[in-house]
This record gives structure tokens, C-alpha cells and sequence, in this order.
């Protein structure tokens, strides 16, 4: 795997662990949303402005998005599509 798709993969990992969908994290970030699916995709060269960017939305220092994989490190699972159900108690 080369070092796009190592990013890419640790983006969207750590993205879905704290219930991020792309588009909030580019709003966070200052990107484009079909950038971050790019980056995610392994598409993209990322600069280390736009790295710095989305770790700190993400919170976590910039080396962990280079963080290389486990051999048997499964891909992380999707978000649910769609928007969030609103409260039914709420009006």
C-alpha cells in the first residue's frame, strides 16, 4: 500500500470513529467534501497545509494519518447514509 492510501485509509478510519461524515469535516477543515473522498480514495497529493487541516478537526497529531497498517487490519465499515433521525419528542 502505498503512502496515498495509508493517509487515505487513516483519514477515513479515524473520521468514522469519531462519526464524521466527509462533508462536516471538510466544513471543519476548509475543504471541498469530494476532496476529502479524493484523499480518502488514495486520489490525491495531499499538502501538508491540508494534512495539518484535517488532523486538527480530527484532533490527533499529523503523524497518525501516516500511522502504517496491519496486515490484518480490516477497512473501516461506512457511516449510515443519511441525515440523523430528529428526536421524535421534539417539534
Amino acid at each position: 500500500m502505498g503512502t496515498r492510501e495509508t493517509i487515505g485509509w487513516n483519514l477515513r478510519k479515524l473520521r468514522v470513529e469519531q462519526g464524521l461524515s466527509q462533508e462536516r469535516l471538510a466544513l471543519e477543515a476548509g475543504i471541498d467534501r469530494s476532496y476529502v473522498g479524493r484523499v480518502e480514495r488514495g486520489e490525491e497529493n495531499v499538502t501538508i497545509d491540508t494534512l495539518e487541516a484535517l488532523s486538527n478537526v480530527l484532533q490527533v497529531p499529523v503523524g497518525r494519518l501516516f500511522a502504517e497498517l496491519g496486515p490484518d487490519e480490516d477497512r473501516p465499515l461506512p457511516m449510515r447514509a443519511g441525515r440523523k433521525r430528529k428526536d421524535s419528542t421534539s417539534k
